[in-house]
């Protein structure tokens, strides 16, 4: 085999804000994986690195991938534990070159056009009146699960934004979600918790920054709303360690973004440890472009989910990949009569 990489700068549509700040663009790369007697069929992967977030975020990055590159007949995923988005791009490219170098990551339902899969409404931040018109978006759209991000703006008029929801639908006809991103100080987050539990939310995403097992152990156990864990699981990749943060914080469920999880591998170890002691999931992507969110909805698909999961990030791009995976209403899914567009020629 034979493979190459190539960066790609992704550009948002709208400036997009959470509690870490305002996101314009978005720094991704993509592998390409062929035999050497049949280049015309490749498989293509998504290496999502998160400037910021994943834990291989380090100058030696682009070295690292071009080591993967050269020695590819004899890399290994086990040697990649530690460079999650590496790993979840060489899974998906390797998979979609086993199944012929069509985007086919994993065949099911999801990719013959047969499955949708719910996914919530995604409300960035905003203030509050670009943040009230972002909910009756989605609202008009069908959504009946909205997620807000919090933790930047004024804490009262978060409450109030979540007020004029529950005013108008009551936890029945539409599920709450909040993520914090890790902005509450430790000191006021039972406070602000016990706050927010008036408004009948699902659940809270990271409520305190990640590393902090002990405190955010204490607001699970106190916390009203339940906790999700999401950048708390980033660079635990030791199976020993994983089991003692679960042990030990004992959330409500936990999120699952492949790149920043240790691929497939690594999400699925999660998955299994969560459900042994009981701690629901679910799946979200890490603003991949729709490379590397096809392989995730075509994952999920092939897992008994119920709940909605947080997959409706493709169309946050002016230069988005082009795709089979297209958005109807509240749900994802994927048509087997459109094609790939992959304007990526520059490959090193």
């Amino acid at each position: 085999m034979q493979a190459a990489f190539t960066r790609y700068v992704l550009q948002f549509k709208t400036p997009s804000g959470t509690s870490r700040g305002i996101l314009r663009e978005k720094e991704t790369y993509f592998i390409k994986i062929w035999e050497t007697a049949s280049p015309d069929i490749f498989g293509i992967g998504e290496c999502a690195l998160f400037r910021g977030l994943s834990a291989e975020d380090n100058p030696e990055y682009e070295a690292k991938l071009a080591q993967v590159c050269h020695s590819i007949n004899d890399v290994t995923l086990d040697s990649l534990k530690d460079w999650s988005s590496i790993r979840f791009g060489l899974e998906t490219a390797l998979n979609d070159l086993r199944n012929g170098g069509r985007r086919v990551i994993f065949p099911g339902e999801f990719v013959q056009g047969k499955q949708k899969i719910e996914i919530n409404g995604l409300i960035w931040m905003g203030d509050r009146e670009t943040m009230k018109q972002r909910i009756e978006e989605k609202l008009r759209a069908g959504f009946r699960c909205i997620k807000l991000k919090i933790g930047a703006i004024d804490f009262s008029s978060e409450l109030d934004l979540l007020q004029y929801i529950r005013s108008r639908f009551n936890k029945h006809t539409v599920e709450l979600r909040v993520d914090a991103n890790g902005a509450f100080d430790p000191a006021e987050a039972l406070q602000k918790l016990q706050m927010l539990s008036r408004y009948d939310l699902h659940s809270i995403e990271q409520p305190v920054r990640q590393g902090q097992w002990e405190v955010m152990a204490e607001l699970c156990r106190r916390s009203p709303v339940p906790i999700v864990l999401d950048e708390e699981l980033i660079g635990i990749n030791d199976l020993i360690e994983k089991t003692a943060l679960l042990e030990t914080i004992r959330p409500a469920y936990i999120i699952l973004k492949p790149a920043l999880a240790g691929g497939f591998s690594g999400s699925s170890e999660w998955i299994s440890l969560a459900e042994e002691r009981g701690i629901g999931w679910w799946m979200t992507s890490a603003l991949e472009s729709n490379v590397g969110l096809n392989a995730i909805a075509q994952w999920t698909g092939m897992m008994p989910v119920t709940m909605p999961q947080g997959l409706g990030t493709g169309g946050l791009y002016v230069n988005n990949i082009g795709s089979p995976l297209y958005q109807n209403g509240s749900s994802i899914a994927y048509d087997p009569q459109k094609e790939w567009i992959l304007p990526m020629e520059s490959w090193k």
